[in-house]
């Protein structure tokens, strides 16, 4: 499953608390009359590119998707400079929470891999190449 998903890959979440503002406001009513509190709203639905790929246990780090708050705490670094306060990170997503984004349509699709002959040095090779998967229509090169 890693080996669909590359850095500089745009991906979009696909689960997880959604970000449609309409539908956070119709849920939120909903828990205000049972005396909750309001929910957050959540990624699901953003897009963004991959940082990092975090193959060991599948997870990729998406740019402005699953942003975290941390307290550093300041220290004291070789040249004499003071950091610390806090900060924003994106923390990392499970590859089966997002889907790779169509660049022509900007919608996310299934991948899937043909195997493609490519000549190099004069050889040629069987190579494996990423395609989009469109129900019956033939795929093309992500």
């Amino acid at each position: 499953m890693g080996a669909k998903i590359k850095k500089g890959d745009l991906v979009e979440v696909i689960t997880g608390r959604t970000a449609d503002q309409k539908k956070i406001d119709a849920r939120n009513k909903t828990r205000a009359e049972k005396g909750k509190a309001p929910l957050a709203p959540g990624d699901k639905g953003k897009q963004g590119v991959v940082i990092e790929v975090l193959r060991d246990s599948d997870r990729v780090i998406v740019e402005g998707v699953n942003v975290r708050t941390y307290h550093v705490r300041q220290g004291q670094s070789a040249q004499g400079q003071v950091t610390g306060g806090i900060e924003h990170r994106e923390a990392p997503i499970h590859v089966s929470n997002v889907a790779l984004v169509d660049p022509d349509t900007k919608k996310p699709v299934r991948v899937g891999f043909k195997e493609v002959e490519v000549e190099r040095d004069g050889r040629v090779r069987t190579q494996r190449v990423r395609v989009a998967r469109n129900g019956d229509k033939p795929g093309k090169e992500l």
